[in-house]
C-alpha cells in the first residue's frame, strides 16, 4: 500500500476563480494501494476542492484545453501527463491561458 502523498497545488490565469479565488492549497492525499497518478488528482480535485462549473476546469478525464499543467515546473506533456505518478511533495500547477474579452 502507497504512503498518503503531500502535494501542492497552485491554480493562476483565472482557474484559481473556480476554488473560490484561493490560488495555493496543500494538500494530503490519503494512502491507496496504487500511488497516485495525475488523473487520479484530477478526480480528486473536482470531489474536494472544484465547487462549481467543472467543465471549465475539466473534459471528460483530462483538463479542458486552454489549462496549462506543470509538474515541478515542467509541462506535464514531458511528464506523461495523465500518467504521472504524484511523488511526495510534488508541485503542480494549472494556468488557464483562456481570457475573456
Amino acid at each position: 500500500m502507497a504512503d498518503s502523498v503531500a502535494i501542492h497545488l497552485e491554480f493562476g490565469g483565472g482557474a484559481e476563480l473556480l476554488f473560490n479565488g484561493i490560488k495555493e492549497h496543500h494538500v494530503n492525499l490519503p494512502a491507496q494501494t496504487e500511488s497516485w497518478d495525475m488523473k487520479q488528482l484530477l478526480v480528486w480535485i473536482q470531489h474536494n476542492l472544484l465547487k462549481e462549473r467543472p467543465e471549465l476546469f475539466v473534459q471528460g478525464h483530462s483538463v479542458r484545453p486552454g489549462i496549462l499543467v506543470l509538474i515541478n515546473d515542467a509541462d506535464w506533456e514531458l511528464m506523461g501527463e495523465l500518467d504521472y505518478r504524484l511523488q511526495d511533495q510534488d508541485n503542480v500547477v494549472f494556468i488557464s491561458t483562456l481570457h475573456g474579452g
